[in-house]
């Protein structure tokens, strides 16, 4: 199976001691975000999780424990975009972002590392030159530590027009020019531009529609041939890629960014915090009497067919 931790928070940012205690606690628990008092119980073992999945802004809280979780199959999305404290308040330093994507890189191969630039939303402050001038710095910066790029334009989601008032979203016709350009640099930084839930239209321009997070992309970070069911493929249109199983929480990351879909409010950022207990099985709280724990049906996908990855 795989296991994703990042659709809902940042878990290597915020959550790292308590991740790493669940690894080695050998289980852990997650609440269904529309039924609470469901609990799926995952156990933690590469004998039935083929690969974890992590998407982060901060991969430095895990960097130093990554020897913990090196029999189990990784991939990393790290996000790093040019964007300021006016919309990324609570994000480090992008300089220390890029140094530590180069040692996660060098530390679980580039295969397994991919870099997110996105959301990509347009402004005055952030115009089309400023983010080609920009990607190019920071392509230049990744060459050779992945191959691949996703990009996606703002969705204007109610949470993110709630958070980030003011925000529009960029036409199709900036999207082409900016696209473009993108494939270009990134070509030049030997690394594939990889779109997110964008639909097909940018395919003409050089980028790979397929899904950011398929199974061709899983399958060439750990080395192993999958055979997926067709019940675990993403159920949105627009998607292809493997999202389900995810242990995370919505509103408890505590990045504090604008255009972020998985916070409402940050005033219940702040008290879901409060309840966060790294020894805990679940993310924030504990078992409540009324809780359904079940446990979740788990086997390995790796159908041992020898390929070569490229």
């Amino acid at each position: 199976m795989i296991l994703n931790t990042g659709n809902r928070t940042d878990i290597p940012a915020y959550y790292s001691e308590w991740f790493y205690n669940r690894i080695k606690e050998g289980f852990v628990l997650a609440r269904n975000p529309y039924y609470p008092e469901q609990v799926l119980k995952y156990k933690l073992s590469p004998e039935v999780i083929d690969c974890i999945c992590f998407c982060t802004k901060n991969p430095g809280p895990m960097l130093d424990r990554l020897d913990e979780i090196k029999n189990f199959g990784q991939f990393w999305f790290v996000t790093i975009t040019p964007y300021g404290k006016d919309i990324e308040p609570y994000v480090p330093d992008k300089e220390k972002v890029l140094s530590d994507f180069c040692i996660l890189s060098e530390r679980v191969g580039k295969n397994a590392v991919g870099w997110r630039y996105d959301p990509i939303f347009l402004s005055e402050q952030y115009s089309m030159e400023f983010h080609i001038s920009a990607f190019a710095k920071m392509a230049e910066r990744l060459k050779g530590k992945t191959n691949q790029c996703v990009i996606s334009f703002i969705d204007l989601y109610e949470k993110t027009k709630k958070n980030f008032p003011g925000v529009k979203a960029v036409s199709r016709q900036d999207a082409v020019i900016l696209t473009k350009e993108l494939v270009r640099i990134a070509k030049k930084n030997e690394m594939k531009i990889y779109t997110c839930a964008e639909g097909d239209y940018l395919a003409e321009y050089g980028a790979d529609c397929g899904g950011c997070m398929r199974t061709a992309v899983i399958e060439r970070a750990i080395g192993c041939a999958l055979n997926i069911p067709k019940s675990k493929k993403s159920s949105r249109e627009t998607c292809n890629c493997l999202l389900g199983n995810d242990i995370g929480m919505y509103n408890t990351c505590p990045h504090g960014c604008l255009y972020c879909y998985a916070n409402y409010d940050m005033s219940i950022v702040k008290e879901n915090l409060k309840s966060h207990n790294p020894l805990s099985p679940l993310l924030v709280g504990g078992i409540n009497p009324e809780d359904n724990i079940k446990d979740v049906r788990q086997e390995s996908y790796i159908d041992n067919q020898l390929r070569l990855f490229i």
